[in-house]
């Protein structure tokens, strides 16, 4: 997952990347810590043309604020720029796999 610092980082990679998964999390966050590398690791190899991001919601709190994240972890899947699904602190990898294999495979297939 790359790490993304700042609102006009985060504005480019949307141009630039027809899926992302943006997670927005902090170091503190035990939950958070686990699912990370799950996450990473499921979506590297279920879905690799997604471009996976990482922000540090207590780094970074107006990014955080920019895209209405109040608590953590929270999952947003964009599709061609525009917010497709939101998952915030109790989900499961599979549910939010189920969500996005749809629209993936319309886009990419």
């Amino acid at each position: 997952m790359d790490k993304i610092s700042t609102i006009e980082e985060f504005n480019a990679v949307l141009k630039e990347n027809i899926a992302i998964l943006a997670y927005f999390s902090h170091e503190k966050c035990n939950v958070c810590k686990v699912l990370k590398p799950k996450i990473t690791e499921h979506f590297t190899t279920t879905f690799p043309k997604f471009k996976l991001v990482y922000v540090d919601v207590e780094k970074y709190p107006e990014l955080s604020a920019a895209n209405s994240i109040f608590t953590v972890p929270v999952i947003v899947v964009y599709f061609e720029g525009k917010e497709s699904f939101r998952k915030a602190r109790s989900f499961g990898i599979q549910e939010l796999s189920d969500l996005v294999q749809r629209p993936y495979n319309l886009i990419f297939n």
